[in-house]
């Protein structure tokens, strides 16, 4: 008889859910945003100095294209530059002894700051043919190899800012309301000692359905919104690996 009941009470509380808190946990994982580093122009790869997975700082050396063309160039530039000067003197002296034109003298001294303009210009491309990186973080991809003709704007290194390290999750559309921009989460992974805190920074304002990332059969067909966290340790993350995300906010607090 006791039997009997125990198993009324159980199943009384499966059909209504005995009053169960909402879902606080999810399924998430890591993403990042990388940084493709590109030269500006074309060229062929003349240095490389960092290897995969190698840490940098702002301003480290990452590789060079060769400067032939450029360097032809600026030389170039430089001798229009002289002629231009000496043309400017010229003119500004026939002005002043009344042998010479204001018209004249105007248009040296045009011809005079766009010859300036053009060496500075092909200054900065010569420049720009030596790559520094423009973050602290870690070499993830090299895609060109010394030797090898790299077209302008391709990426010859990837790397991996911790600041750009972030936690992806989606939550049910019932449960939206109780995540805010600000919210603190702990993020539990395998291998990770403790739970990872982290602040939820962006909440998607348009509903899709639940990714295929997430596998559970219980969460087929749901209407869920995207949610971005970013981790107090992101070091300890890597980009991919699956998280178990809980909400630490209190529910009194809501």
């Amino acid at each position: 008889m006791k039997l009997t009941r125990c198993l009324t009470v159980l199943i009384a509380c499966g059909l209504a859910g005995c009053n169960d808190p909402p879902q606080r946990s999810f399924q998430g994982w890591v993403e990042a945003d990388f940084v493709f580093v590109a030269p500006d122009e074309a060229g062929r790869l003349e240095t490389l100095g960092v290897r995969e997975g190698e840490s940098v700082i702002a301003g480290q050396p990452l590789f060079s294209v060769d400067e032939d063309l450029v360097s032809a160039e600026l030389r170039q530039s430089q001798a229009a530059l002289t002629n231009a000067e000496i043309a400017f003197e010229r003119a500004e002296r026939l002005l002043k002894s009344n042998s010479g034109t204001q018209a004249a003298f105007d248009n040296t001294q045009a011809a005079l700051r766009e010859a300036t303009a053009r060496v500075d210009t092909v200054k900065t491309r010569l420049a720009r043919r030596k790559i520094v990186s423009p973050v602290y973080g870690a070499v993830q991809k090299i895609y060109f190899r010394p030797g090898e003709v790299v077209p302008a704007g391709r990426p010859v290194v990837s790397l991996l800012a911790p600041a750009n390290i972030k936690i992806r999750f989606f939550v049910p559309e019932p449960l939206l309301p109780k995540v805010t921009t600000g919210d603190r989460i702990a993020v539990e992974c395998d291998g990770c000692a403790e739970p990872i805190g982290a602040s939820v920074k962006f909440i998607s304002g348009s509903a899709e359905y639940t990714p295929p990332v997430i596998y559970s059969l219980d969460e087929r067909a749901k209407l869920v919104f995207m949610v971005e966290a970013m981790p107090d340790q992101p070091a300890a993350l890597r980009v991919g690996q699956p998280l178990s995300v809980k909400l630490v906010k209190q529910e009194a607090a809501r």
